[in-house]
């Protein structure tokens, strides 16, 4: 997800020696993994075994016996499921792909841990429908955080493209005023992106200076027609010292979700399935990924269609 917003970020990559050890561990304990499971597969048979022949001994089953013998199968059951993946493994790939693919998910989780700033999670007496409509429309951005973004303004869309389920959106905002706080992150002048990624998950992407961003992270999941779950990660390669970044990333998100609560309430109040009718849903270029969302799921977050001719970026 992140990976297109980070291509720059060299220094956090792994080195080589570090990624064929991580290699070399990971084998090994695949290797264990699969060992262990094969050795229980006549383990298991062998106790089945015995503890059926000592229950037909007598000629007669007793409960009891009856109850050993189903739970030991179901165990074996178990075992048989709980099979290692062996979807990457050295009789798939060649021992050098192989050895590749995990280098490269060991320096992926590496870095993505290291971007990581903070997480926060909540849950909102509000429609999930009411969050989404929220997070999608660009506008808000200037009304319901004008305290917080210090009067912030979009003047361009550079870019729309829709996906097969979802959609970007690409914007140029503006930092007209000289005392704005927000000039500490970057430049006057950004494309910011906001990205639908699914029914549920939604990316706002924020470059700052020397080709750092600023990835926040929405996931809102539906509890019933009242609440909904609500969950904000913040991702940044800013070279600041992260417990620092971490109590002002807390700030503003804390802050941002406080000038939210009073809009998410009133739009309860009012009837918000109209919105979600495609009929009457704008046609403002800040409403695209909006209108996007409703082509797409409606106001029940599940696929309503999938547009011919249209591709997953």
């Amino acid at each position: 997800m992140f990976t297109n917003c980070f291509k720059n970020n060299d220094n956090l990559s792994v080195n080589k020696d570090r990624n064929i050890s991580n290699v070399e561990i990971a084998l090994f304990i695949d290797q264990i993994k699969s060992n262990i499971w094969l050795f229980g597969i006549p383990s298991w048979l062998f106790g089945i075994t015995d503890r059926s022949i000592a229950a037909f001994a007598d000629g007669y089953l007793s409960p009891i016996e009856i109850f050993q013998l189903l739970t030991a199968s179901f165990f074996f059951l178990s075992w048989l499921y709980l099979k290692p993946d062996e979807s990457f493994n050295s009789n798939d790939l060649g021992p050098n792909e192989y050895q590749e693919y995990l280098a490269r998910t060991q320096a992926n989780k590496l870095q993505v841990k290291k971007l990581h700033m903070i997480s926060q999670e909540y849950i909102l007496p509000f429609p999930y429908i009411c969050q989404i409509y929220h997070l999608l429309n660009l506008r808000h951005l200037e009304t319901v955080h004008s305290f917080s973004l210090n009067n912030l303004k979009i003047f361009q869309i550079s870019h729309f493209q829709p996906t097969k389920i979802g959609g970007i959106i690409k914007f140029q905002t503006i930092l007209d005023s000289p005392g704005n706080a927000l000039r500490i992150w970057r430049q006057p002048i950004v494309e910011v992106d906001l990205i639908l990624h699914t029914p549920y998950t939604v990316e706002l992407s924020i470059p700052v200076y020397n080709d750092k961003r600023i990835i926040v992270i929405f996931h809102a999941f539906p509890l019933n027609d009242l609440e909904h779950h609500f969950f904000i990660d913040i991702y940044s390669d800013l070279e600041w010292p992260k417990p620092l970044l971490q109590i002002i990333l807390h700030f503003a998100s804390c802050l941002t979700l406080f000038e939210d609560l009073p809009y998410l309430r009133a739009l309860t109040d009012k009837n918000i399935g109209r919105l979600f009718n495609l009929s009457r849903t704008s046609n403002h270029e800040a409403a695209l990924l909006f209108k996007r969302y409703v082509e797409l799921y409606g106001s029940t977050g599940e696929p309503i269609k999938l547009l011919e001719g249209e591709e997953e970026s």
